[in-house]
């Protein structure tokens, strides 16, 4: 199959949806507006619940997978839990630096100090990095596009594994109760995961405005836990304060060879949640997110790990003086005295709660990009919110996450096996954002080649060291995350290529929309009172149901509006810059309305706009015709037989452009052709 970028005309179904590479439309308003001092700190708060969460809870698993990523493949087979034979003190601080660092190098500078600069009219994402460096191009290119559906199909695979270690871990905080570990089973654990996970996913179509309030309080709350419980147990040896010196960090990979490899994987941990930073950018703005990580997130994250180190030197001094076995523990729950730790797992489940709230939503959101860019087909949108534009929920998305996540936790079963799913695709997508960093570095920003390699070079090989250890892990759950990145990438770049020929076929087979106007000049059909408005995505060309109407009905109505939705390569459009008419002729009128990519299509209130541009009509006689195409494979095909069954099976299930655009149901004319691609 021959590979292109998507053309302008990417989209070419009935609904007329169609992409555009750049517009110069901006938004309404940007994040990075000056605001007062209580909303900054609202605004900080309310990202730590948003953006933080996934990254929040990642000392409940992380430092663990580390150490027992020093046991061998038979030695995890066997359920071995002494690895006093296998930690010394100074692989504990080679772990800790490494974790240290990373939050440094990773999040912080990459993150919170660089890529939060590269934004799209104040938005974050891998999809508007990709907008962006298309842009900086000044055109569409193959390469640019691949990495685009690599990064946010591999977002998903993170969307699906974060709500289940997340809440598997937090659950099995319950075995470090005294009073009911005995009882505590694994089967128990994922019963109340489930349980946990299920009602999580029913809840979304509800909205989360309102508990959406508490998510920043809670999560405060939750820092401070994890700094008081951190700080608690510093001084049990406080020779960990010596991971602050990267040498042993790189001492640590340096003699342990591919063992250091699958700790680096299971270190890597501790910045999954790191694309978020950047991902939920819009909705915050720049200044809360970073004053909310250097000087809250990362302090508390920070304390955490060393008061986890430190408990571990205490715990491996005592075993081997008194000749006990180091055994294995939930590092994270035994910070706390035997009293608290109820509360504490309590405090975690909602934490983790959150945490897989914040991915769920991005979920919901790169959805939405992916459908305004062609990407995927038309979903059902529904705003669960009056006030708040991005509270959105999307059934087909919602239950396709719950599958996945369900299945996982049904597969893995423990948190400690599902960890060595997790990294992998999110190493991947830093990977495809750094790549898309350097094409704005060095073309937009205007940076020379040595500026550039300077930053980019270091972050390059740093995605890609982290990506080597978590690849390791593909044979033991990495091959989960890849599955499901791939299976995604599959169907997007399907609906993209099988639009595109959809395109192309009935652009050769239609009037030109001009020829069509100077026709029916000499051979004028019956008129009827009244506004039709034809949608298309080539306005070029008279659409399918105009010429069905005039083939069959026999009638032109007195105002004819060729109508095609554009999308731009900006998050959202002004409404002075939304709508563009062009008279053809005294029947036809093209009309070009453009929504930024963070936008939901609402037809109606757009053709309001028409009136302050001059054009006269009263919707109440405007009728709306839609082409219903039903599609079948061609003998021959730019795509293979599975892919054209594919992209059918796609067509067949997107949801109908009547509720897609909003679009009054009754004074839609759906008018069916049969086409073959």
């Amino acid at each position: 199959m021959a590979l292109e970028a998507p053309s302008q005309a990417a989209a070419p179904d009935a609904a007329g949806h169609i992409s555009e590479a750049t517009t110069d439309a901006a938004p309404a308003g940007t994040p990075h507006a000056s605001v007062g001092r209580s909303a900054f700190l609202a605004l900080a708060v309310g990202s730590l619940g948003v953006v933080f969460g996934d990254i929040g809870t990642s000392p409940l698993y992380a430092f663990r997978s580390a150490l027992l990523a020093m046991q061998t493949p038979d030695e995890l087979k066997g359920g071995s839990k002494n690895i006093a034979a296998i930690v010394h003190p100074s692989q504990i601080y080679g772990v800790i630096s490494l974790a240290l660092w990373a939050l440094i190098m990773v999040v912080t500078v990459k993150y919170v100090l660089f890529l939060m600069r590269a934004d799209n009219k104040g938005e974050g994402g891998v999809l508007s990095l990709m907008a962006l460096a298309q842009r900086a191009l000044g055109r569409r290119t193959l390469a640019i596009f691949i990495l685009g559906l690599m990064g946010a199909a591999l977002f998903y695979g993170d969307s699906v594994i974060t709500p289940a270690i997340s809440v598997l871990s937090a659950v099995e905080g319950l075995r470090t109760i005294d009073a009911i570990k005995d009882d505590v089973t694994t089967g128990l654990v994922m019963f109340i995961s489930i349980g946990i996970l299920v009602g999580l996913f029913v809840v979304q179509s509800r909205g989360t405005a309102r508990v959406g309030q508490l998510f920043g309080p809670v999560m405060l709350v939750w820092f401070i836990a994890m700094f008081a419980l951190g700080a608690m147990h510093l001084m049990d040896d406080p020779r960990i304060f010596f991971a602050f010196n990267p040498g042993y960090g790189i001492t640590f990979l340096w003699t342990h060879g591919f063992v250091g490899f699958l700790v680096l994987g299971s270190v890597f941990l501790t910045v999954t949640g790191a694309e978020a930073l950047y991902a939920d950018m819009g909705h915050f703005g720049r200044w809360p997110i970073q004053s909310a990580w250097l000087f809250l997130a990362f302090p508390c994250l920070a304390v955490n790990y060393l008061g986890q180190g430190s408990d571990a030197l205490a715990k491996l001094a005592w075993a081997r003086r008194m000749g006990r076995p180091f055994m294995d523990h939930n590092w994270f729950f035994i910070l706390a005295p035997n009293f608290m730790r109820p509360a504490l797992v309590i405090l975690a489940t909602l934490a983790t709660v959150i945490a897989s709230q914040a991915v769920i939503t991005g979920a919901y959101s790169m959805s939405q990009q992916a459908i305004q860019l062609g990407l995927l087909p038309r979903m059902d949108v529904r705003r669960t919110s009056e006030t708040q534009t991005g509270q959105i929920y999307l059934p087909q998305i919602n239950l396709m996450l719950l599958v996945g996540v369900l299945a996982l936790v049904a597969f893995f079963q423990t948190s400690d096996a599902m960890s060595n799913a997790y990294g992998l695709a999110v190493t991947g997508t830093m990977v495809v954002t750094t790549t898309l960093a350097f094409i704005v570095v060095r073309q937009l920003w205007k940076w020379g080649p040595l500026r550039t390699a300077a930053l980019i070079g270091p972050l390059v090989v740093m995605d890609l060291t982290f990506l080597s250890g978590n690849a390791l892990k593909v044979f033991h759950g990495g091959w989960a995350p890849v599955l499901i990145g791939l299976s995604l990438f599959t169907v997007m770049l399907t609906w993209n290529r099988g639009t595109q020929l959809l395109a192309e076929k009935t652009r050769r087979d239609s009037v030109p929309l001009a020829d069509l106007a100077d026709i029916l000049k000499s051979r004028a059909p019956h008129r009827v009172a009244g506004t039709a408005v034809f949608l298309t995505s080539d306005p070029d060309v008279a659409p399918v149901a105009l010429m069905h109407n005039l083939k069959h009905n026999k009638v032109l109505h007195e105002q004819n509006v060729i109508l095609t939705v554009v999308t731009a390569e900006t998050p959202r459009v002004r409404d002075d810059a939304r709508i563009k008419i062009e008279p053809v002729s005294s029947d036809f009128s093209k009309v070009m309305i453009t929504y930024g990519f963070m936008e939901s299509p609402n037809l109606p209130a757009a053709l309001a706009l028409c009136r302050k541009q001059g054009m006269k009509f009263d919707i109440m006689t405007t009728s709306f015709f839609l082409g219903r195409r039903s599609v079948v494979p061609a003998a021959q095909s730019g795509m293979p037989l599975w892919q054209d069954k594919l992209f059918i099976f796609l067509m067949k299930n997107a949801t109908n452009p009547t509720d897609f655009f909003n679009i009054p149901p009754g004074r839609v004319v759906e008018m069916g052709a049969q086409v073959t691609v």
